[in-house]
């Protein structure tokens, strides 16, 4: 692996959490409140903004959605797919459940909660929209945010990086094809012409402006690439507050009429964090791997890519569908609950590392 690779791993791993991130949820209810607030005051203004579509794409959720994305994307190095084989096992865990455990899990959640057990608390129109924001919340691993979680846990730096480069190219092929099956198994409408432009729009689009402008900027060396991480910094969470904003002036009427809403979107999302967070932190112990593996490979499979999500989720049923709310309630519960699963993981290392 190159020095210039492994610098811009560490530090893209290292770096401080922001207050931006720090207080993550109490920025989402207040752009809650707000979004609510000024739907109810200024309604034309909110179906003029929805009303700016191209193509079924909305370009003012494109322009957040792309500085929201590229800036996350900047720091993943995918010259770092070569380390994967340092760590065979680990990384093993990781896609089986990413791929193979996450999304069929969320689905099944989905469906036991949404459509069975809360159904009667929710608004019987919107169930399908539900299920489906909660399979798109569980599509798409997480990018940016586990270099958080991975130094706050102590994880290895490098794998971290590779893991996380190896699930972004595997979504770019997967993304599309496991939504379009959950939802057809779900008995729910693909609308695969969509789908597809938003892969194309959300993410393979943003990827290669991302990479072209890592690699430029690694070109005037580290401390260029550095001070310009540090100054985007704070891109990505104003566009998603932004966003929220945007979707909750949307989504006011459907929040004041049933307020429990959010609470009880949350109860598959909670489960699902839980089980995949074990799961993958468990596997990774019975296959011997080291806890500074175990840890963000562990993590990985909690978090999501709700950035993606909720670009999806608008571009597919729009601003004022269910499944643009179920993966906001993604966003809400994204810090306090990784901070309880990087708590868990930190906490129990000496039980781990018996076994090793």
């Amino acid at each position: 692996m190159s020095a210039q690779c492994d610098i811009a791993g560490k530090s893209a791993t290292s770096a401080p959490m922001s207050i931006f991130e720090r207080f993550l949820t109490v920025w989402v209810f207040l752009c809650i409140a707000t979004g609510i607030a000024l739907g109810q005051w200024a309604p034309g203004v909110f179906k003029l903004v929805g009303g700016l579509e191209l193509d079924q794409v909305n370009l003012p959720v494109g322009v957040l959605i792309w500085v929201m994305i590229i800036p996350m994307l900047v720091k993943v190095d995918f010259g770092a797919l070569h380390e994967v084989r340092r760590h065979v096992r680990g990384i093993g865990v990781t896609l089986f459940v990413n791929w193979l455990v996450k999304p069929f899990s969320m689905a099944l959640l989905a469906w036991i909660f949404i459509r069975h057990v809360l159904a009667p608390m929710l608004p019987a129109v919107q169930l399908d929209s539900y299920v489906a924001g909660l399979i798109l919340l569980a599509a798409a691993p997480c990018t940016a945010m586990v270099f958080v979680w991975s130094r706050l846990s102590g994880g290895d730096p490098l794998f971290t990086l590779s893991q996380v480069a190896l699930n972004d190219t595997i979504m770019v092929f997967a993304f599309a094809p496991i939504v379009g099956l959950l939802l057809g198994m779900s008995s729910i409408a693909v609308p695969w012409a969509t789908l597809i432009v938003a892969v194309v729009v959300y993410i393979i689009i943003p990827a290669t402006l991302a990479q072209w402008w890592r690699r430029s900027l690694l070109r005037r060396g580290q401390a260029a690439f550095d001070a310009m991480m540090a100054a985007i910094g704070p891109w990505s969470i104003s566009a998603l507050l932004l966003m929220l904003v945007l979707l909750f002036g949307f989504q006011g009427e459907a929040i004041i009429r049933q307020p429990l809403i959010i609470a009880l979107l949350a109860v598959p999302i909670l489960i699902q964090v839980i089980f995949n967070a074990g799961l993958a932190y468990l596997l990774n112990r019975a296959v011997g791997e080291q806890h500074a593996i175990a840890g963000p490979s562990a993590l990985i499979g909690a978090s999501n890519f709700f950035e993606l999500a909720v670009a999806a989720a608008i571009s597919l049923f729009g601003f004022q569908s269910g499944a643009a709310l179920a993966t906001v309630v993604g966003v809400l519960i994204e810090v306090p609950v990784m901070l309880l699963v990087v708590k868990v993981v930190n906490s129990s290392k000496n039980w781990y590392e018996q076994a090793q």
